[in-house]
């Protein structure tokens, strides 16, 4: 994955700015010598800020940015002068997007509108100048409030894809092939297992104008929720998806065994991925013929949805795209 632009995790830490202090200052003129309190205020320290922006699909861009400084306020002055704010530091980040805080790995909020905002850490206030402290019996207080501290801390950017259907199989099932015969995506295909190293995405056309967007993750094998393999790196990515393509190839010895293979690494992982509507595809048909799917047909899971297909020929892929479209808008 080093040469990968894909990086789906990072880690940073930020700092935003703290406020400036408020000024003791006492009001001087030609005519005026013991004036009152003036003194501005401090400026507020800068927040950092994360913005959703759909533009981005990947948080390379703050890989090498380990740590986030916001400028501070500046001090208030005199003649009731208020302290310029710090700068505000915004940091981009792709929709899907769920921020941690990495001490205690509790999930403090999540990016999922295009343009949304969230204060990731709050600039420090500024403090008073010494004018909010004048009363009737301390006229020229000489003192005034420092400013607030900025808040710190490691944070951790975890991306989750957000897509409608989320392609989940074996290695070399095919769903690379697939995602390259219906979109205009192009993932690396070979005939070995994980050729699929990093999520794909691909949009679907559909009648009138219509699609939606499927994900490619890398393959999963039997114990992926323990570590094995590489699928448990990117099973987060499909948390977001509405509906779940399980693809088993025709080779298997077992395509019911095959499925239930892969609903329970599903359910191991978590087990709200099974609430989600599901379709079952049965891959590679163009190298069985009719004889044999009607063999198959009766040891296939009830209840489930299921298409034989094969992305080299076409075969089933209409009727593919009709099931998924039924599950999308399936109330």
């Amino acid at each position: 994955m080093a040469d990968s632009n894909f990086i789906d995790y990072v880690k940073i830490f930020c700092a935003s700015g703290h406020g400036g202090a408020g000024s003791v200052h006492l009001h001087r003129a030609k005519y005026v010598p013991k004036g009152g309190p003036d003194g501005g205020d401090g400026g507020r320290g800068g927040h950092i800020v994360l913005r959703a922006n759909p533009q981005f699909w990947t948080l390379i861009h703050l890989k090498y940015r380990k740590h986030v400084k916001a400028d501070d306020g500046e001090k208030g002055g005199a003649a009731l002068c208020h302290g310029k704010n710090g700068a505000d530091i915004y940091l981009d980040v792709p929709l899907g997007t769920v921020v941690k805080d990495a001490e205690t790995q509790e999930v403090l909020f999540e990016m999922v509108e295009a343009g949304e905002e969230k204060i990731l850490c709050k600039g420090g206030r500024g403090g008073w100048g010494n004018d909010h402290f004048k009363t009737a019996t301390q006229q020229t207080p000489r003192y005034a409030q420092p400013g607030e501290d900025g808040q710190e801390g490691w944070f951790i950017l975890e991306l989750k894809l957000l897509a409608d259907v989320g392609l989940v199989g074996f290695p070399n099932a095919g769903k690379s092939t697939l995602l390259s015969s219906i979109t205009a995506a192009k993932p690396k295909i070979a005939s070995y297992a994980f050729t699929t190293l990093e999520p794909n995405l691909g949009i679907v056309s559909y009648y009138d104008d219509q699609s939606f967007v499927m994900a490619d993750i890398p393959g999963i094998i039997e114990g992926a929720h323990e570590g094995k393999g590489i699928g448990i790196r990117f099973l987060r990515h499909i948390e977001r998806n509405s509906v779940l393509l399980f693809m088993v190839s025709a080779e298997e010895d077992d395509i019911a065994a095959g499925y239930q293979t892969l609903l329970n690494e599903l359910q191991e992982f978590n087990p709200e991925l099974l609430v989600k509507e599901r379709v079952l595809a049965v891959t590679k048909c163009d190298l069985i013929d009719s004889e044999i799917e009607n063999e198959i047909l009766p040891t296939l899971p009830k209840g489930i949805p299921h298409v034989f297909i094969s992305s080299v020929n076409g075969q089933g892929l209409k009727e593919l795209k009709d099931e998924l479209w039924k599950a999308l808008h399936k109330e």
